[in-house]
């Protein structure tokens, strides 16, 4: 599966945007390729890709965090050294955004140099199975808010219909109708349905392209038991 230079990951809070750019920057790092992960995520303190940093800077992937992320100062400060992505383009480049609308407009701040960096793929990443876009309808009615906001256009949905580690095959068959009439309602192709490790080999072709993902993110309650 190919992928832009820049891959821009947007969505509704807790649709799983990002697990879903972890694993992506994971995958890429594992063909050889070099990689770099902006947190762009300022207005949830509680899973931001930067809690992660050591484990993929383990995998050679370069994290750009907020200025106070995984501090005490909840302050939404962008770090400058966003800009260097743009100077010399090399590799990949993703950038996990906030929910919505609110978390997009910090990615509208670089959708110039974005656009001017070439080809980019904005990922707009959907779960059926998470409140406030259970219905295609509202799903699709969020799209234009970010894009407004990021002043970028979504090139692409990704299905992430999900329980977390609770998923089950026929959970993911089943929001295939839901992301069929979203990318209908979007008029964007559907880039491909991410699903668990642990049950894609059960997938097969039956959604067309598969990401396998492992769940990095997890919830409060589970990280607390480790």
């Amino acid at each position: 599966m190919d992928f832009s230079h820049i891959i821009v990951v947007v969505g509704h809070y807790g649709c799983g945007k990002t697990n879903l750019s972890i694993n992506l920057a994971h995958h890429l790092a594992q063909q050889g390729e070099t990689v770099t992960l902006v947190d762009l995520d300022l207005v949830n303190p509680y899973f931001r890709s930067s809690d992660y940093r050591e484990e993929m800077e383990e995998r050679g992937i370069h994290v750009i965090s907020p200025l106070y992320a995984s501090t005490n100062l909840d302050i939404p400060a962008l770090s400058p050294e966003i800009n260097s992505v743009f100077v010399k383009p090399e590799g990949h480049v993703i950038f996990d955004v906030g929910g919505d609308d609110a978390g997009a407009a910090a990615l509208g701040r670089f959708a110039a140099k974005i656009r001017e960096s070439g080809p980019y793929e904005m990922l707009y990443v959907i779960n059926r199975y998470r409140v406030l876009t259970s219905s295609a309808a509202e799903a699709a009615a969020i799209l234009p808010e970010i894009e407004a906001s990021s002043r970028l256009k979504a090139t692409g949905i990704v299905n992430n219909s999900h329980l977390l580690q609770d998923t089950t095959v026929q959970q993911v068959l089943d929001s295939v109708p839901f992301a069929n009439e979203v990318a209908e309602e979007t008029g964007l192709p559907i880039r491909f349905t991410s699903v668990l490790t642990s049950i894609a080999g059960g997938i097969g072709d039956q959604v067309g392209a598969v990401f396998p993902v492992d769940l990095v993110v997890k919830p409060l309650w589970e990280q607390e038991k480790e």
